[in-house]
């Protein structure tokens, strides 16, 4: 007879996160207390339906080597608990393409700390747009593609920077992130049909007006036009004959001769 596994401790997933944070801090990747976000909300066009926009990570990364790159990590929300910082950057393990299908996070938007001042230079664009390339996302050739994302999510993001090609600083992960759905075509009848009786009735009204308006405008036409007939017109007088007649004149007779 085989003998009776052992349960598995609760706490042994719940002891997974701190293990991995263990790790990367034996292997030198320093862990700083910035959760990236998205941009202000004056900002219109936060999230659409397959971008969003953050935040840049200004005065984050402060002690940071000049040719270190920043990258910033998408993944999904379950993706975050196993993700492994071992992971290079452009690798078929990386690679947008594959996201999420087989690839549970994809690197994109590398940059260097120079392209983060601090402080903010004022009226600079201070955000990024997470999703913006399309001429790219079929393109095996650039795995680290800034492509649309593929679904509504949710999505979780951090910033991880590598010095000499090695994992060196990272942030935390961002709350959810859920981009907006297309409304079905159901949703969207229903959603005029509550409006419809109202929307029937004021065309209607709106009808009825016009053509109230539309018959006095032709009657007042009319009526133009007869007034105008009857003012200017005049009968042709007809025709009058002029009889000629010859003057008889009457001459003096000569005097009777005697």
């Amino acid at each position: 007879l085989r003998p009776h596994s052992r349960p598995r401790h609760p706490g042994a997933r719940t002891m997974l996160p701190l293990l991995l944070l263990l790790l990367a801090t034996a292997h030198g990747l320093e862990k700083i207390g910035y959760k990236p976000a998205l941009a202000s909300s004056d900002l219109g066009g936060l999230t659409t339906a397959s971008t969003f926009t953050l935040e840049q990570p200004r005065c984050v990364f402060k002690e940071l080597p000049e040719d270190a790159v920043i990258w910033l990590v998408v993944a999904t929300d379950r993706a975050t608990v196993n993700f492994n910082t071992s992971v290079k950057p452009g690798t078929p393990e990386s690679a947008f393409q594959q996201f999420p299908t087989h690839v549970p996070a994809y690197m994109t938007l590398n940059t260097t700390i120079l392209n983060y001042p601090c402080p903010k230079t004022p009226g600079g664009i201070t955000v990024l747009r997470v999703g913006s390339e399309t001429s790219c996302a079929g393109d095996e050739t650039r795995p680290t593609c800034n492509g649309p994302l593929p679904g509504p999510g949710p999505y979780r993001v951090k910033f991880l920077a590598l010095a000499d090609s090695k994992p060196s600083v990272e942030t935390d992960w961002s709350e959810p992130i859920t981009l907006r759905s297309a409304q079905p075509s159901g949703s969207i009848a229903a959603m005029g049909s509550r409006h419809s009786a109202g929307m029937i009735a004021l065309t209607s009204i709106l009808s009825i007006l016009f053509a109230i308006l539309l018959a006095g405008l032709v009657a007042m036409l009319v009526w133009g036009s007869d007034a105008c007939s009857g003012s200017g017109s005049f009968n042709k007088p007809e025709a009058v004959t002029v009889r000629r007649y010859n003057t008889h004149h009457a001459y003096d007779q000569p005097a009777a001769r005697l």
